[in-house]
């Protein structure tokens, strides 16, 4: 039976936040935004480990409160996202078989629900690409031009908003990310890379509320959010 594995790139600097810390070390409560990302990892039962991949230079990492009861492992950061979720595969090759699925989530998306995660896994468990957390655009879309003047009012109605955590089989997502490397592609995250694989990943709605911190007034909607869910 396919193993579940985590993956979180933890090695971004978060220059929107203008703090004097990257954002996922910003604190929620008692925990910084980072614990509680890896605290709803630990919370299912069916991840086997969570590998984080965080900056040689970091340090902050030592100060935090880290009591799990299954392995948590460490991988070099990269200078971009998919360099550091490479290097956390490549940790994970010592443990994971080729059909394992590898769950990545990003560092700064403390709000993930539980429902949210395991929808996720049992909606994918026969998926033969794999697929990520996502919900529906709501709002207007407009294209801009280069003078940031509206070109084209999008079709909404096929749109979504990428969320995390992203789960593909661990073969095939690292072989995806090779593959962007050698052609110079760039990926924002790994169902790009499935992309342009040639792959079709599956859309599951999650909930608008596992939103990723970016900007300071996210922290208070965080926050806001993590009590709603009685985990702060």
């Amino acid at each position: 039976m396919a193993r579940y594995w985590a993956m979180v790139p933890a090695a971004g600097v978060g220059r929107r936040m203008a703090a004097d810390r990257p954002k996922q070390y910003l604190t929620l409560g008692d925990r910084t935004v980072l614990e509680h990302s890896l605290d709803a990892l630990y919370a299912c039962r069916r991840i086997a480990a969570v590998v984080v991949a965080r900056a040689d230079d970091d340090p902050y990492w030592d100060g935090l409160s880290l009591n799990y009861d299954r392995p948590l492992w460490q991988a070099p950061g990269g200078a971009e996202r998919c360099d550091s979720v490479r290097n956390g595969l490549a940790v994970l090759a010592e443990h994971a078989h080729d059909d394992d699925w590898v769950l990545v989530h990003d560092a700064a998306r403390p709000c993930l629900r539980q429902e949210d995660l395991q929808k996720l896994m049992d909606s994918l468990r026969d998926h033969p690409v794999g697929g990520l957390l996502a919900v529906p655009v709501r709002d207007t879309m407009k294209q801009a031009d280069a003078a940031n003047q509206v070109a084209l009012t999008l079709d909404r109605s096929q749109l979504w908003h990428a969320l995390t955590p992203q789960m593909f089989r661990f073969d095939a997502l690292r072989a995806a990310l090779a593959r962007a490397e050698a052609r110079g592609e760039a990926v924002t995250d790994e169902a790009s890379a499935m992309e342009l694989a040639g792959g079709h990943p599956q859309l599951v709605e999650g909930h608008a509320d596992n939103i990723k911190i970016t900007r300071p007034e996210d922290l208070a909607l965080a926050e806001f959010y993590l009590q709603r869910q009685g985990r702060l």
